[in-house]
């Protein structure tokens, strides 16, 4: 067995999307899957969708087409903003995108007619978050103009929150996009039918009942894979957090001084470190590092355990009061937020393993 590794629990993912597909299947609203989190390792994939997800979405057109190439027939969209030198591969391998520049809906549109495609478009509105999206006051204009693009289909509306600006969902917030699709309904005679009201953060309106009428979409990743919610500093009720485990394994263990010995310089990464004295603490080395994961959002399982800190390949632990005897080839486990979770699964250095 080799370390480190996440251990990727399949049934517990697949419980958590059935949950959340049903919980949002009441309220009218489809799910669309979202698989950047874990690179759209196929397994895990293969199990959102047997949990009863009929869409998927990545921000990496390499995850979308290697989707593509494994044989999955359900709809794929790009959700992050396509980059203008990327566009023939949007529209060769994904359904659809989501948008908020015009001008590259046009080279969506231009590529589309020259490979006899339609390419499905959401257009992304900002409500508040300030990350991509169109001005609400400028979103009818936009759709006039993307309503004369052939080779595209003006499929709907979308908005994200809580991702960049950390503002939360709201009746509010949702509502506008509603509005904004009825004013283009009856200014253009056309039907929106999609309005795709936000992401895992947003769970908890429709769960209170308080998402606007007419949102028909939420894209969810991090509440299925992990079953939390960091927007609003909660767990999402009705799902797993014991989805999946990183077991990282010890390379040495001492007992040394709390706070090193000399003159304190800057980092490796630059940053200035201030210690406190605590005396001596036996403390461990395990074979990870910053260069392998987002190192804040690592939780041991065993509470006993303390992370000290982290350099490029190693991670330093205090096991002083550990609830079992900590030595060199002892396997520690940890639970990740969903940034962990990100890197770590970024990372070729660490194991991905379905079980």
């Amino acid at each position: 067995m080799t370390y480190p590794r996440i251990e990727i629990n399949l049934s517990l993912i697949r419980e958590n999307a059935r949950y959340i597909v049903d919980l949002c299947k009441r309220s009218g609203i489809e799910v669309m899957g979202i698989t950047k989190g874990f690179c759209a390792l196929l397994p895990v994939v293969r199990t959102m969708v047997d949990g009863g997800v009929k869409k998927l979405g990545d921000s990496r057109i390499k995850n979308i087409k290697n989707m593509k190439c494994s044989g999955l027939e359900i709809p794929i969209y790009l959700i992050r903003i396509p980059m203008p030198s990327e566009v023939e591969e949007v529209v060769r391998w994904a359904d659809g995108s989501f948008n908020s520049e015009p001008e590259v809906i046009d080279l969506l549109s231009e590529k589309a007619r020259a490979l006899g495609k339609i390419h499905r478009v959401i257009l992304m509105v900002d409500v508040g978050d300030l990350r991509e999206g169109v001005m609400p006051e400028d979103v009818p204009e936009v759709v006039g103009r993307i309503l004369e693009m052939p080779g595209v289909e003006f499929e709907g509306l979308g908005t994200n929150v809580g991702c960049y600006g950390g503002v939360l969902p709201s009746y509010e917030n949702t509502k506008i996009l509603v509005d904004l699709a009825r004013d283009i309904e009856k200014r253009y005679g056309v039907r929106v039918k999609t309005i795709s009201g936000g992401n895992t953060a947003t769970l908890k309106l429709v769960e209170n009942g308080r998402i606007a009428p007419g949102v028909n979409q939420l894209r969810i990743g991090e509440g299925i894979l992990l079953g939390t919610d960091p927007t609003n500093g909660r767990n999402v009720p009705g799902t797993s957090q014991a989805t999946m485990v990183l077991k990282a394994e010890i390379i040495e263990v001492k007992v040394k001084p709390s706070k090193p010995i000399g003159e304190i310089g800057r980092d490796a990464f630059g940053n200035i470190p201030v210690f406190e004295d605590r005396g001596p603490m036996k403390r461990a080395i395990v074979a990870l590092g910053k260069q392998d994961c987002r190192i804040e959002g690592l939780i041991p399982l065993d509470e006993s355990i303390e992370i000290l800190g982290a350099s490029s390949d190693h991670l330093l632990l205090d096991v002083t009061r550990a609830k079992r005897d900590i030595r060199v080839g002892s396997v520690v486990e940890f639970r990740m937020s969903y940034g962990a979770m990100l890197s770590l699964m970024t990372s070729p250095y660490v194991d991905k393993v379905p079980v």
